[in-house]
């Protein structure tokens, strides 16, 4: 039986004779014999082509008409086609088995784990970390100008981060970012907007969400988020593959601050930790549930079959859900700071300037004498920016 034969080592197609001899296929090409056992061969039929293939050189390809390997092969070419269907069944069972551990580990086992391996991680490494963190940051979103707002601020950070029991040294300050957003670093520091800061109604509410930020960082929770998206550059590299560096890249920007994301227990234990360090303080709580119903854009008292189902869909809890908790738990309080320090913390981020134009560039760092950062760079971060507080 005539046949065409493909080393696979050059490019050249030679003429081959096949026969069935004693369970194996002797195949004759320019005087060599190689001869295949049937019990270690592959078949796989194109079109009206049969290509044969072997275990024992996987890169030799066999090709004939399927109709001279059918009269070649008879009832021993069924068996032999049929053991091949069953290895490939398993192929594909065994890859799926695999994709769904690897699934299952960093879809389920890398978030059991986060908490325990943040808790585990070294202080100093997670300070040295949010250094780099924080550098970051501060090329794309500059410190507001206001010394005194700034001090204040920080303060009472301070004050706040007094009543836990955390070793890192916790650092509040405020920054222009186009958004409203507040977000802590691995290791202490605090990134407050100028956004979140305006549309802030009282000086308990900025309290509220500074108090929250201080739990993320006392419970370790920033760690948490990043070893998760450590698992999510696993499960990259998995797929495709470890040389290709996607693992990594997805370290680098599921890792930036500003979109490292706490799952729903984790933002439910920092809004009631937050309220806490409040009460220790004398502090009034109530800033909290008001703030959490503007975040929403909600009322009060909203539908909460709609804020169930919402929930669910979420990794975060609902803000109206939110709002509720911090309602029941909330106390009256002495006001986290007094009308004049709260002006100056309002004032913080001002600049004096009315020229739009000249406040989109100061936002986005364009101008100036400092070299502004690469603006597809800063596309980039403002895009990922969207967790709120």
């Amino acid at each position: 039986m005539d046949a065409r034969f493909l080393d696979g080592r050059s490019a050249r197609v030679r003429s081959a004779t096949v026969e069935v001899v004693d369970q194996s296929l002797s195949i004759s090409v320019d005087g060599t014999t190689h001869v295949w056992p049937l019990a270690g061969l592959s078949v796989v039929r194109q079109g009206g082509e049969a290509r044969l293939s072997h275990r024992t050189d996987r890169d030799a390809r066999l090709v004939m008409a399927v109709d001279d390997w059918t009269r070649l092969s008879g009832a021993q070419g069924t068996v032999v086609e049929r053991r091949g269907q069953g290895r490939e069944v398993r192929l594909v069972v065994g890859l799926t088995v695999f994709a769904v551990s690897v699934a299952a580990f960093v879809f389920v086992g890398v978030p059991v784990l986060s908490g325990p391996m943040a808790r585990a991680t070294p202080v100093s490494f997670e300070q040295r970390m949010g250094q780099n963190f924080d550098g970051q940051m501060g090329a794309i979103f500059p410190d507001c100008t206001g010394e005194e707002g700034q001090a204040i601020l920080a303060a009472l950070g301070d004050r706040i981060a007094a009543r836990t029991d955390t070793p890192f040294d916790v650092r509040v300050r405020a920054v222009q970012a186009p958004m409203l957003n507040a977000f802590a670093l691995p290791g202490g520091p605090i990134l407050i907007t100028d956004d979140l800061i305006r549309d802030a109604k009282s000086p308990d509410e900025l309290a509220a969400v500074v108090a929250h930020e201080v739990a993320h960082i006392e419970k370790r929770h920033v760690m948490q988020a990043v070893w998760r998206s450590l698992g999510v550059g696993l499960l990259l590299d998995a797929v495709v593959g470890g040389g290709t560096g996607a693992g990594q890249q997805a370290v680098l920007l599921a890792g930036q601050a500003t979109d490292l994301r706490y799952g729903r227990d984790a933002e439910s234990e920092a809004d009631a930790r937050g309220q806490q360090l409040l009460h220790d303080l004398g502090l009034s709580s109530r800033g909290m549930a008001s703030f959490f119903w503007r975040l929403g854009g909600e009322k009060e008292g909203g539908d909460q079959a709609l804020t169930s189902a919402t929930e669910f869909l979420s990794t975060h809890p609902d803000s109206g859900r939110r709002a509720n908790a911090a309602r029941a738990a909330e106390r009256a309080g002495a006001p986290a700071l007094t009308a004049q320090e709260w002006a100056k913390v309002q004032a913080t981020c001002e600049t004096g300037s009315d020229d739009p134009v000249e406040s989109l560039k100061r936002r986005f760092g364009l101008g100036g004498d400092d070299a502004a950062p690469d603006q597809g760079q800063q596309m980039r971060m403002h895009g990922q920016a969207g967790r709120r507080p």
